[in-house]
């Protein structure tokens, strides 16, 4: 990875590696914080909201070995409400925690499954674009039409890259050397739009609290997402597409804990 990449992937990230890191104390200061009649939620949100998922793991790992218990299902009998379920998404692995919440979307218990893309349709349409195009005399446009204009922003952006790997080319390339004219403008101005992610997530984070009420299992799940990723750059563009702070909009809108908890995972103003 050339240097400059990973430092912008660094800026990105909101919730970064403690350093200096031992997971034995972290994992005691969370069961004293549990022992006993009421729970020390702050102390909760100052572990859990300063250690990066990998740090996480260790520290559950180190709670069981210490207490032989359970650290998430610790978490699960001593919180409750959209505090609960904000941190006990944070001690989910990645991957765990997008095939529980997909899991949890198609039965219709979480607010939408757009965010999540299936590795394989990815890569299916990827080879299905690629049919279309570079590999035969001519071009199928309206396969090409039905794919960017059907799949989700995240979905195309997985497609994207697993197109280059298949073209050893870009798909912006692609379109240029196989379609023409409008409709060469409107391809490209998809692929344009699709690439520019941060504002995607901030237009999900804006309307998860925008209006009455709170669509808090998006606002979880991209906080949470995110926070590792690229959470300080779709803060940024938040701020430039509406206007004011994603902090400043989830103090408006939570309360309590679990608006302390989600103001740690998002950091500073930009």
């Amino acid at each position: 990875m050339a240097w400059w990449k990973s430092w912008i992937e660094q800026e990105g990230v909101t919730v970064k590696s403690s350093s200096h890191f031992n997971p034995d104390p972290d994992a005691e200061t969370l069961y004293k914080a549990m022992k006993g009649i009421g729970t020390n939620e702050q102390a909760i949100i100052d572990v859990l909201t300063k250690r990066s998922n990998t740090q996480r793991q260790q520290i559950a790992k180190s709670f069981k070995a210490q207490f032989g218990k359970d650290l998430t299902e610790t978490l699960k009998s001593e919180l409750s409400g959209k505090f609960e379920r904000l941190i006990v998404a944070l001690m989910y692995p990645p991957y765990r925690y997008e095939a529980k919440e997909l899991h949890d979307a198609m039965k219709g218990s979480r607010d939408d499954v757009s965010s999540f893309v299936d590795p394989g349709l990815a890569l299916q349409d990827a080879q299905d674009l690629y049919a279309a195009g570079e590999k035969i005399r001519g071009t199928d446009e309206m396969k090409f039409i039905t794919i960017l204009c059907t799949r989700s922003a995240t979905h195309l952006l997985r497609v994207f890259e697993e197109y280059e790997k298949i073209a050893n080319k870009s798909i912006e390339d692609s379109i240029k050397s196989e379609t023409h004219g409008s409709l060469e403008e409107a391809m490209l101005t998809v692929v344009k739009c699709t690439q520019n992610l941060h504002s995607y997530f901030a237009e999900r984070l804006y309307y998860a609290m925008k209006g009455a009420g709170t669509r808090d299992g998006t606002l979880i799940r991209n906080i949470v997402s995110r926070s590792e990723i690229d959470l300080n750059l779709i803060k940024c563009h938040f701020k430039k597409m509406y206007g004011k702070t994603l902090s400043s909009m989830i103090m408006e809108d939570t309360s309590g804990d679990y608006k302390n908890a989600l103001l740690s995972l998002v950091g500073s103003d930009p």
